[in-house]
């Protein structure tokens, strides 16, 4: 067995208020991007845009997942049931644009160019990094597993927004409509892989970092987990402190 420090109370609950208010900072988002996406997609009959708007709605489902085990005093006891909704979310993902990508593969339908598309793809580009990375530095260091897949789903939909971009942009540009169906479908195995890993709840730092000021507890394997995420997390939350 392997001593491993908690996060005091009070720490514990700023951690906890800070991934609500980051849940509902994503949820409030991807409300907006989809409602966006999936009107432009129509307009410009952009499968594309289409499936990125329908990705939104499967990261509102995530987050409010999240959002649904942090209202309960005991957010534990409700891991499991919002892993799986987590995991289930990003099945969905991955069987959509993996359709999606085969139907524009063969030719159906044609995208027109849009503007409104553009513009989405890059701010996202920007936003969602930032709410993925605090989410899962708030989410290893209080050792919720679920809040750190949810982190993964965001960082997922980051990708997207590189792949609808490039596509998008090639398309304008060149008329290249081949590539974002190919890219979309490496995010699709992606999906898969960490649908997986939340279902089973291997979502990196399933047990909580060594935040300064802690009280101590144990766990078994070395640093609580075996990809050397918790180190990473200690680092984070030690700057934190500072």
């Amino acid at each position: 067995m392997t001593t491993l420090n908690l996060p005091a109370p009070d720490r514990r609950a700023l951690l906890q208020r800070r991934i609500r208010l980051l849940v509902a900072a994503t949820i409030a988002y991807n409300v907006i991007e989809a409602a966006v996406a999936i009107t432009a997609g129509t307009i410009a009959s952009s499968a594309a845009l289409i499936g990125f708007g329908l990705d939104s709605i499967v990261e509102v489902a995530s987050a409010a997942a999240v959002a649904w085990q942090f209202s309960a005093t005991d957010h534990e006891a409700r891991e499991k049931t919002a892993l799986r909704v987590i995991a289930i979310s990003f099945f969905a993902l991955a069987a959509y644009v993996t359709f999606d990508a085969v139907r524009a593969l063969l030719g159906v339908g044609e995208a027109q160019h849009s503007t409104p598309g553009l513009i989405l793809a890059a701010l996202s580009l920007v936003i969602m990094p930032f709410l993925s990375y605090a989410q899962r530095r708030a989410g290893r260091e209080l050792g919720s597993a679920s809040a750190v897949a949810d982190s993964k789903q965001t960082l997922l939909c980051t990708y997207l927004s590189g792949v609808l971009l490039v596509g998008l942009a090639l398309n304008s540009a060149f008329g290249w409509s081949w590539a974002d169906p190919i890219a979309a479908l490496a995010i699709a195995a992606v999906a898969v892989k960490e649908g997986r890993e939340a279902w089973r709840g291997d979502a990196c730092c399933a047990v909580p970092a060594t935040p300064s000021g802690s009280v101590s507890g144990t766990v078994s394997g070395v640093d609580g987990c075996a990809d050397g995420c918790c180190s990473s997390a200690q680092k984070d939350s030690q700057k934190d402190k500072q």
